[in-house]
């Protein structure tokens, strides 16, 4: 009897010890998640204000980011950079890893530093608070939800690789039919998306938690940040194409 409690006593215990390692590495997260965020928006709005001058007109920092061949370099560098992190992750540091999706906020920053030119400053500011609701409410029912979600991962995938294509296809037909397709199928992906991945970042943990490979936490949570981080840029993009008052 005596032997089965001290079973149950550590047992208990080390249970204890993974839900509280689980909450420091979720807040983590959500931490480096925000402080990507705070960048993009920062970066975004200051190359915006450089890219116009005092009269309206695009400066030539505008003319090149936004009306030059340069343009097409910047709007797929992002995707570049997260294939590229994926194949470097290994073979960085927690640090490195951590400096490279700062870099990558920043660029993010500029690529999608034209909605400050687009849609008014009101707009973009509700829907950014819309976004954070929804992505807040997603995420919390991924983390919380007994439902095993997992096999969600490689349908949404496959809607995201479909979006990127009708997205390229459609910057040469112009079709408002398929931007407004785009987007509502957009929204309703990366909402699924936000889920998903909340939920397996946690069972990530929880599966790897025992070895305390810090090095591993610490790549682990850079990566889950960054998962969030693009659910959360691209909710808010798409659902800024619903809400978004233009100039």
């Amino acid at each position: 009897m005596a032997e089965q409690q001290t079973i149950r006593a550590g047992t208990h215990t080390r249970a204890a010890g993974i839900d509280e390692g689980l909450r420091a590495h979720m807040n983590k997260v959500y931490g480096i998640m925000s402080v990507g965020m705070l960048i993009t928006g920062a970066a975004a709005w200051a190359i915006s204000g450089l890219a116009v001058t005092p009269t309206g007109e695009l400066s030539p920092l505008g003319v090149a980011i936004y009306a030059s061949p340069l343009k097409w370099l910047i709007m797929f560098a992002p995707l570049i950079m997260v294939f590229a992190f994926g194949a470097v992750i290994n073979r960085i540091s927690a640090a490195g890893a951590q400096l490279f999706f700062y870099t990558f906020a920043v660029l993010m920053g500029l690529s999608i530093s034209s909605i400050f030119l687009v849609f008014t400053g009101f707009s973009i500011v509700q829907t950014f608070l819309a976004t954070a609701v929804a992505f807040a409410a997603l995420s919390l029912w991924g983390y919380t939800t007994k439902k095993d979600i997992s096999g969600w991962g490689s349908f949404l995938i496959m809607g995201v690789v479909g979006l990127i294509v009708a997205s390229i296809v459609n910057i040469f037909l112009g079709s408002p039919a398929i931007a407004f397709a785009v987007s509502v199928l957009g929204v309703l992906i990366f909402a699924g998306l936000t889920a998903y991945d909340t939920q397996r970042i946690k069972a990530e943990y929880i599966e790897h938690a025992r070895s305390m490979d810090q090095e591993w936490l610490g790549k682990s949570a850079i990566m889950g940040a960054l998962s969030l981080y693009l659910d959360f840029i691209n909710l808010f993009m798409f659902l800024l194409s619903f809400m978004g008052q233009r100039e």
